[in-house]
């Protein structure tokens, strides 16, 4: 592999073994919309959570899971970085700690006092200081700091004699690893992650959105099969702590849909043939649950036109979904659950694009399985 796609490779590597845990929260989340912010009750002026003490409690309770979740998401990512880099994941969650202690403070604390004159904690050196500000729910300065800490680790474990190791390879990487987590590598990877995730927001929040909308949602997936579809997954994530909201979601979970109902139009092409809903049926229910590589690389990559009906699907209904102003909370389950991860305003709206996503992949696909696209056609003629 080349170096883009080694780099890829990895990243997915780091990262999926976090993916239950962040689908586990964004249905969480969504949940707590469900019954903590939207009003359901008496009329539509009350939550549910107003009108009944248990699910008040509930809600409360369900916190306490989300906010390990994605507010400690750094001790998830140090660990698994450290396990991918064969250093000490122990180690990385001790690293990854040191990033979210409640000793720091959280970094809209830190924006407030600076712009209200407050006092910001510091570590006093004499001569110099740290702003002691944590890396809550921030993903690119684990990931930096993750690999910083692995690369000290295996340097010195290599290079340090086995009688002293135990002692002298955790203390020289783990200290130098958190002093400049907290000087130069911190800041400098919330910079660029605060600056990725400003970048999709302009894009997603300018005069042409639905039109930025549209085309990453045309594309992403051709992004799925080269792999680019990981690079998104940190920026995402940061995004919902910068800006408050993850942009791309909707679209995301659209092409899951889109690629299940795909299959589906090919299960009633293919309605006379007992192999094609032998695959196909399995294929489009797991789709709807969220895993799509069954129906996306074992039906429609291969017979082509469902995958250009699902691709065309997702471009519609990504520009309908910008149009009415879809923003998720968080990354979850990518299909028929998806709207739970919605914010409240929009999880009704976007059933209503969720449906017609479907309509339009099984119309596309009907109607592309007529024209050269489909190999059977191509064999006629």
């Amino acid at each position: 592999m080349n170096l883009l796609q080694r780099l890829l490779a990895n990243l997915a590597e780091v990262f999926a073994p976090i993916i239950p845990a962040i689908i586990v929260g964004g249905l969480i989340l969504g949940f707590r919309n469900i019954i903590g912010d939207i009003a359901l009750l008496e009329n539509g002026t009350k939550t549910i959570t107003a009108v009944y003490p248990f699910w008040n409690g509930v809600y409360k309770f369900l916190w306490l899971i989300g906010e390990a979740i994605f507010t400690f998401l750094p001790v998830i990512i140090t660990y698994s970085v450290c396990k991918k880099m064969n250093s000490d994941p122990v180690l990385g969650i001790v690293l990854g700690i040191t990033l979210v202690s409640p000793q720091l403070m959280s970094a809209s604390d830190y924006v407030q006092a600076v712009a209200t004159g407050g006092d910001i904690k510091t570590w006093d050196f004499g001569a110099f200081h740290i702003n002691m500000v944590g890396y809550q729910s921030q993903v690119i300065p684990a990931i930096l700091v993750g690999i910083l800490f692995s690369v000290l680790y295996k340097f010195l474990k290599k290079h340090v004699p086995e009688m002293i190791s135990m002692i002298v390879v955790p203390f020289f990487s783990l200290v130098p690893a958190v002093l400049l987590a907290h000087t130069v590598i911190g800041p400098f990877g919330r910079v660029i992650g605060d600056g990725l995730a400003k970048i999709i927001q302009v894009g997603f929040d300018s005069s042409f959105s639905w039109i930025v909308s549209g085309i990453y949602g045309l594309l992403y997936p051709l992004m799925v099969i080269t792999g680019l579809h990981h690079a998104m997954l940190p920026i995402d994530l940061q995004a919902a702590e910068t800006v408050g909201g993850i942009y791309t979601f909707p679209v995301v979970a659209l092409n899951n849909i889109a690629q299940a109902s795909a299959v589906v139009a090919f299960v009633i092409i293919n309605r006379r043939n007992a192999k094609a809903k032998e695959v196909g049926v399995p294929a489009f229910i797991s789709g709807y649950l969220g895993v799509t590589e069954p129906a996306m690389f074992g039906i429609n990559l291969k017979y082509l036109y469902p995958f250009v009906g699902a691709m065309l699907a997702t471009g519609v209904t990504g520009m309908i979904s910008r149009l009415i102003g879809v923003i998720a909370n968080s990354v979850g389950v990518g299909g028929l659950p998806a709207f739970l991860s919605m914010k409240a305003q929009y999880m009704l709206p976007y059933i209503g694009v969720m449906a017609l996503c479907i309509v339009l992949s099984i119309l596309f696909t009907l109607l592309l399985s007529k024209t050269p696209l489909n190999s059977e056609n191509r064999k006629k003629n």
